[in-house]
């Protein structure tokens, strides 16, 4: 591994981020911050550091942006898919835009039907616009995640019932008391919160007529016009719904009928109820171990339970369970690294990040994305991305070799100039490469080819000609590797 740094570090920035370039890594150090315990709170209190990465769009030293004709992430899913993966490049805040990318996930929502029924503009702007930027002020789903990224779970789960992509995405706008829409309430206890096995049919159906009048309203007129949440009284059902598990303390499961104008309260019930729910917090708990400690074995029972217990006795606030699991003995553990296959967005963030961006456009990586699985604000369905192995396929794979050619080629010259120290011998060369990219250790017959490309047709020292092609051969070869697919 790449001297002066600590391997758990590493991990810590692969995990909690989207890796770290060595100049990241310098800069770390610069700021004063010394050991592993420093760099996790680093991450975990981003909110004392100014989110300002959008700004950085468009300067030299930065991966680029592709659009002609002027670049609009609020209304262009394109460019916002584009400004995402930037964010993600060089955001400060990397733990903001991890924790976003999961419960982009977790409350899978896809452009292509949303856009289907409000159009490619207005599409776009409820997943993507930012308020401070967008004429009306509205707020895009995904500025909702990074808002909630480590906050509370329960007031995210009354926010993502509010947000119009998700009213659109599971037919809550068309939710009104002649004709519950059952949706959104299935997929509330089932994926977001409870989870199979924990609720009947008769609860789905009470759950339809408790968020009936959820709906969408379209305030503002001309440019300043958007999609917004509006709670319907006219359309709400008022009697009361029963359920087969405790709604409120008392261990009453019953929501009383209200009056129409108070009817929200309902939604509002239901909501605390299921966040409260046994169930939710030991499934939020081992999703959580799964994204950052260790998917490939049996999660540490003792752990999960104990990061479960923390979100009920701290309110469900998220914070203090990740904070717990990075601050494990578990997260440091060697027997967990690598031990979690990378999202194809992961793998293309951090191989920009080790390899280099400078001059490479994050629309290149678009296509390259779509053939590894994932394309950004498209799940494929409410279960969202098959994690895990199923990542992984023949052609999948191809498309991430395929990328780690396209990159390497791109930064061929960058990479020419930061291996001119080491280029006098094929092990020297190679030790470079490795300490640059953060892989697994090789195996000693895999270590032994990566020499034996670094050393075929090459004469020692390299002249910068022989040097740009084979550090770039190294680094497509590396990072197009099996082992590089871990994180």
């Amino acid at each position: 591994m790449v001297s002066g740094r600590e391997q758990d570090i590493e991990h810590l920035f692969r995990r909690a981020g989207f890796g770290a370039s060595p100049q990241e890594i310098t800069d770390f150090a610069r700021l004063g911050f010394v050991g592993f315990s420093s760099a996790a709170a680093h991450l975990l209190d981003y909110s004392r550091i100014a989110d300002d990465v959008d700004s950085l769009i468009g300067v030299p030293g930065y991966a680029g942006i592709t659009a002609p004709g002027g670049f609009a992430p609020t209304t262009n899913i394109a460019h916002a898919r584009q400004r995402w993966l930037f964010r993600m490049v060089h955001s400060r805040r990397p733990l903001q835009e991890k924790m976003a990318l999961f419960w982009h996930n977790h409350f899978a929502t896809a452009y292509s039907k949303v856009s289907g029924e409000l159009g490619a503009t207005e599409g776009a702007r409820v997943f993507a616009a930012k308020p401070a930027e967008d004429s009306g002020g509205a707020k895009g789903q995904l500025e909702l995640l990074r808002e909630h990224a480590l906050g509370n779970f329960r007031d995210l789960l009354v926010a993502i019932a509010q947000d119009p992509a998700m009213l659109v995405w599971l037919d809550g706008r068309s939710n009104v008391r002649a004709q519950p829409q059952e949706n959104f309430a299935r997929e509330l206890m089932e994926l977001f919160t409870m989870g199979v096995g924990t609720f009947a049919e008769a609860d789905v159906y009470a759950g339809a007529r408790v968020f009936t009048g959820w709906n969408l309203s379209r305030p503002g007129s001309g440019a300043a016009q958007h999609y917004a949440f509006n709670y319907n009284a006219a359309l709400h059902d008022t009697e009361a719904k029963t359920f087969t598990f405790p709604i409120y303390r008392s261990g009453s499961t019953t929501i009383p009928a209200r009056s129409a104008g108070s009817g929200m309260q309902d939604g509002v019930d239901l909501i605390n109820a299921v966040a409260a729910h046994p169930a939710t917090g030991p499934r939020l708990a081992r999703k959580l171990y799964a994204f950052f400690i260790n998917e490939v074995d049996p999660p540490d029972t003792g752990l999960v339970n104990e990061v479960a217990q923390i979100y009920y006795a701290r309110g469900f606030a998220i914070e203090p369970m990740v904070r717990r699991l990075l601050l494990s003995t578990q997260f440091r553990d060697p027997r967990n690294y690598y031990k979690r296959y990378s999202w194809p967005a992961e793998f293309v963030v951090r191989s920009l990040k080790e390899v280099g961006p400078a001059g490479f456009s994050v629309n290149d990586a678009l296509s390259p994305l779509v053939n590894m699985g994932q394309q950004l604000f498209e799940p494929p369905d409410v279960n969202g991305w098959e994690l895990g192995a199923g990542w992984f396929s023949t052609g999948s794979m191809l498309a991430r070799m395929n990328f780690a050619a396209q990159l390497a080629t791109n930064q061929k010259f960058n990479l020419r100039d930061g291996a001119r120290a080491h280029a006098d011998t094929a092990d020297a060369l190679l030790t470079h490469v490795l300490d640059r990219l953060t892989a697994p250790q090789y195996s000693s017959s895999s270590q032994s080819a990566l020499g034996d490309y670094a050393r075929t047709g090459a004469t020692y020292p390299l002249s910068d000609a022989q040097l740009a092609t084979k550090v770039a051969g190294l680094v497509h070869l590396v990072v197009g590797s099996g082992d590089y697919q871990f994180v």
